[in-house]
């Protein structure tokens, strides 16, 4: 009898306990933005090869290395003391602090006129190369590139019609 009695209880204290189970259960979370400094490239001093001579039978290339140092090829001769101004392209990326980005820089040669003549400027290259590092929200990009010269290329002042670009973006 007394085993009856134990069930009589245990038996309904059993089920409630099975019908509070829940068969739903809830939780929460939160929402997060982080709103970055957007990147920017800003051009601090164009890209100059300056003064170039070249042999009416050879023509050649000059090489212009980001860090501005220039190098000929072929019947191409720099003058040793009318040297021009030469500075490789300059520009200043910002952003956030300790990303990187990427540089993409033009894969097509860029011509450059003087009256009817032309001459292209190809290879770019720069330092940082490919890929930059934004330690202090700042970095200094250079970039270089290859100049070709014809033979007999006519005296003038070449200039690019439309600049060239260099992109950023953020890794």
């Amino acid at each position: 009898m007394k085993v009856l009695r134990l069930l009589a209880v245990v038996l309904p204290a059993f089920t409630l306990s099975i019908t509070s189970a829940r068969a739903q259960e809830t939780a929460s979370a939160t929402a997060t933005a982080t709103i970055i400094t957007p990147i920017s490239i800003t051009k601090d001093v164009d890209m100059n090869f300056g003064n170039v001579a070249v042999q009416s039978t050879t023509g050649g290339t000059v090489v212009l290395t980001p860090g501005g140092v220039r190098t000929v090829t072929g019947g191409v001769t720099l003058p040793s003391t009318a040297t021009g101004t030469v500075t490789a392209a300059a520009f200043t990326v910002n952003g956030t602090g300790n990303y990187s980005y990427s540089i993409s820089l033009p894969s097509a040669a860029v011509s450059i006129t003087s009256g009817s003549n032309t001459m292209t400027v190809s290879g770019f290259v720069s330092t940082p190369s490919g890929v930059g590092q934004l330690s202090s929200g700042t970095q200094a990009l250079h970039v270089g590139a290859t100049l070709n010269v014809s033979a007999a290329q006519p005296a003038g002042t070449y200039v690019s019609g439309t600049p060239f670009d260099v992109t950023v973006n953020y890794n």
